[in-house]
């Protein structure tokens, strides 16, 4: 998948090794950098590896997804298309998610 950024620190932060460390320590980064790879490596969102524990949010990240990352963090993203494919039922249809925008990296719980 295409991946972009909300911001450019953000990009900045989660493209520099060194910065990925001293952002969320050493063990995090390493399966950050893993869980972004495996995000650019999937064809669309319904080809996330189902171990990266990919799922929908609600409140405040309505309309985003988060992947598992070193316990409390998640990676938090959204489509980033134009007009988001919708199944017949209205919700979004993973398969047609060839681009998604990382939003942050947080605690939620």
């Amino acid at each position: 998948m295409l991946i972009i950024f909300t911001s450019r620190k953000l990009e900045k932060r989660l493209n520099t090794e060194k910065e990925m460390v001293k952002a969320y320590g050493a063990e995090c980064a390493k399966l950050l950098q893993r869980r972004l790879m495996e995000l650019e490596a999937a064809p669309t969102m319904e080809q996330i590896p189902p171990f990266a524990g990919c799922h929908p949010l609600s409140g405040e990240y309505k309309g985003c997804f988060a992947v598992k990352l070193k316990q409390p963090y998640r990676l938090i993203f959204k489509p980033a298309m134009d007009q988001l494919p919708l199944k017949r039922d209205g919700s979004l249809d993973p398969g047609l998610v060839d681009a998604i925008e990382i939003v942050d990296i947080v605690d939620y719980h």
